[in-house]
């Protein structure tokens, strides 16, 4: 007899490399990636088709039908038409009815869903395991259109980013991918949802790894969300095309040496607005947190103060594309009043931040990109005629003011300029745009629009015990479990059940059917929490969807899984997706693995380079290196430390850092010099200078 493996479970065997095992780039790993990339960026294409189609038909349906106005377009995405407001007083309504509509769908079913998508997407990263909520894509979908199309102050790439965030974090669970692996699908759907949605591959990939992190990048992600991103690029462009979104622009030129100064004062008055931006958000948001009304109401209030505003100057609502269209033209910009463009800048920032800050559902990407667009053609405006050599047209100022203000505030400044540059067409103005986006950096500092960030990923949750105790890197779970735990039959009396946890002293066990698969866990807790007592079967009160990690994870990744979810202990399954248990992993298993690798003094990690190895070396207080900075230290050539952990803080080395007594060094040498080199740092011998 034939035994036929379930297609589902061949596909999760086939796609079960973890994410630590080698690099993105190799064979295995690069062929997963590209299944599951694909497959994400599939779902973004299609996703971000459904999401424009609801804005348009939720605009349609509030603003144009209800209050009588159409906001203008962006060229490559209809006619740029300036129309007026036929029904004025009638906006405070319609924009209230959009927030208490997306207040009441979100708060009273997936509260995740309330305010900007990528930060969401960026906490999920950071502190929950890559997890989404599989509910959270259709109503983000739903509540973001409502609010957008009534008139928020919102953007699109924000709930587009968290759809297929959430779409790749789902693919993720339906395969049982470890930790890292959903992590990077996760981010790998953010990149996608933005590069297609703004037509913007390149972009919307590098976005995926620049976004989650002030000062840093999650290099793993860059590969997949590539992938995913021309995937999804190219579904969303068979449908609403491929053209830039705001025209091509190639012919804009930089062509004066003089404007690089214009530009370097641009950049610092990008910087500051975009502090001004993070600051009023943020506040704002704190206000409507303080309020003591029902969630589901607070966007109504927003939407309200929003639609009020909107009567004076309607070009702060809705997502505001169309009008940085207007003003990449002279005549657009001269058209509208002086008034107008001084104060547009800065009342798009408290739209956005009344409509989405309240609760409303939506994005603060898209308008901080309008916002900076803006304030780019208010300078041009105040300086045109009266500075030399200024550009004869707007656009110049709007586009790098565009990727100025957003890519210092959001700290991703590579990101913004490339997307930026495929929504225009234009790469002839990437330099001016590298200063001045540099500078608005360097005045943000440590401000950011998305409260999620972290500055490094050592200061992630995703990655804390792989830079804390690199040694668990090294080590997999299936070496060192409990191979003989304590399990139970779901037909088995609770009663029974807790007599045992007694008697071995156990907060739970797992419970397994006659074949050995996990079918959940059963704690203390449960059966003490349960209505019916102990009277009831262990079937009955057991957790049935538990967390669990596999024997080809690393201790990392598990001490990781253990401490984000306050657990004490884990199943741990086979490696081969059948949800066969074969044992369980405690955090007693884990000391004691990290306990019997540190007394060996200095252990080799291999595998960690090709033709490398990896050294971690605790230096004793004998040792000729305590008290010597490293430039003083007469290291093989083929030697570079990595880290240096002294108590409770990691320390990346330079050349004046000295090595103490108790210090774990980490170095990176070749096969040939290792033994050198560990007996050098632990003082049997010394080098001699060449």
């Amino acid at each position: 007899m034939i035994n036929r493996i379930p297609p589902l479970a061949s596909l999760r065997r086939l796609l079960s490399i973890p994410g630590q095992k080698g690099g993105i780039e190799s064979g295995p790993a690069l062929a997963k990636w590209i299944v599951l990339g694909g497959a994400i960026g599939l779902v973004a294409g299609l996703g971000a088709i459904v999401f424009y189609w609801a804005i348009d038909f939720s605009t349609n349906l509030f603003l144009g039908t209800l209050a009588g106005y159409y906001p203008p377009h962006p060229s490559g995405e209809g006619t740029t038409v300036v129309s007026a407001v036929l029904h004025p007083f009638m906006l405070p309504l319609v924009v209230a009815l959009g927030g208490l509509i997306s207040g009441i769908i979100v708060f009273n079913t997936a509260p995740e869903a309330e305010g900007h998508g990528t930060d969401a997407a960026i906490a999920s990263f950071h502190y929950k395991g890559g997890k989404v909520r599989k509910r959270v894509p259709l109503i983000k979908l739903v509540a973001s259109a409502i609010t957008i199309g009534s008139g928020g102050s919102g953007g699109r790439e924000g709930p587009a980013a968290q759809i297929s965030a959430g779409f790749g974090s789902t693919l993720a669970g339906w395969l049982h991918l470890d930790t890292q692996s959903r992590r990077i699908a996760l981010a790998t759907g953010m990149g996608a949802g933005i590069g297609s949605i703004f037509r913007a591959p390149l972009g919307g990939a590098v976005m995926a790894a620049e976004i989650l992190y002030k000062h840093d990048l999650e290099a793993e992600a860059l590969i997949p969300a590539l992938i995913a991103s021309i995937v999804g690029y190219t579904v969303y462009g068979a449908v609403y095309g491929f053209g830039p979104i705001f025209g091509n622009q190639a012919s804009l030129l930089f062509d004066s040496p003089v404007q690089l100064l214009y530009y370097t004062v641009l950049g610092v008055i990008c910087g500051l607005v975009g502090i001004l931006y993070a600051r009023t958000f943020a506040y704002t948001s704190h206000l409507f947190h303080q309020l003591r009304l029902p969630n589901w109401a607070k966007p109504a209030i927003g939407g309200l103060l929003v639609g009020t505003i909107g009567i004076v100057v309607p070009q702060a609502l809705h997502m505001g594309y169309g009008w940085v269209q207007v003003t990449m033209s002279s005549a657009g910009l001269l058209g509208l009043p002086l008034w107008v463009v001084l104060i547009l800048p800065f009342v798009k920032i408290v739209t956005t931040s009344l409509s989405i800050g309240s609760g409303g559902s939506g994005g603060i990407f898209g308008p901080g990109m309008v916002i900076g667009a803006l304030l780019g053609a208010t300078c041009w405006r105040l300086a045109e005629g009266i500075l030399p050599n200024m550009p004869a047209s707007p656009a110049p100022f709007v586009i790098v003011a565009m990727m100025a203000l957003f890519g210092g505030i959001a700290h991703a400044p590579l990101a913004v300029m490339l997307m930026v540059a495929e929504m225009t067409g234009n790469l002839t103005l990437l330099a001016p745009a590298m200063l001045a986006v540099s500078i608005s950096t360097l005045i943000c500092g440590d401000n950011t629009i998305y409260i999620n960030q972290v500055d490094t990923r050592v200061d992630s949750p995703a990655h804390r015990y792989r830079f804390s105790f690199p040694l668990l890197a090294s080590l997999r779970v299936g070496d060192v479990i409990s191979d003989q735990p304590l399990r139970f039959s779901p037909t088995l009396s609770a009663r029974a059940a807790m007599a045992t946890l007694v008697e071995n002293d156990a907060s739970g066990a797992p419970v397994v059917d006659e074949s050995g698969t996990l079918l959940g866990v059963v704690t203390r807790a449960d059966i003490a929490a349960s209505l019916a007592g102990a009277e009831a079967t262990v079937g009955a009160v057991m957790t049935h969807d538990p967390v669990t990690i596999e024997t080809d994870d690393t201790l990392d990744t598990a001490l990781e899984q253990i401490a984000s979810h306050r657990i004490s202990w884990l199943p741990v399954l086979a490696a081969d997706g059948t949800n066969q248990l074969s044992g369980v992993l405690t955090t007693a298993d884990v000391s004691r693995a990290y306990r019997q690798s540190m007394n060996q003094g200095a252990r080799r990690l291999g595998g960690v380079i090709s033709g490398g190895a990896l050294l971690e070396v605790k230096i004793s207080g004998d040792s000729p290196v305590v008290g010597k900075a490293l430039r003083e230290l007469n290291f093989p050539m083929d030697s570079l430390v990595v880290s240096v952990r002294r108590g409770g803080e990691l320390i990346f080395p330079r050349g004046d850092t000295e090595l103490q007594s108790g210090d774990m060094v980490m170095a990176l040498t070749s096969p040939i010099s290792e033994e050198e080199l560990r007996h050098y740092l632990t003082g049997l011998y010394r080098f001699v200078s060449s």
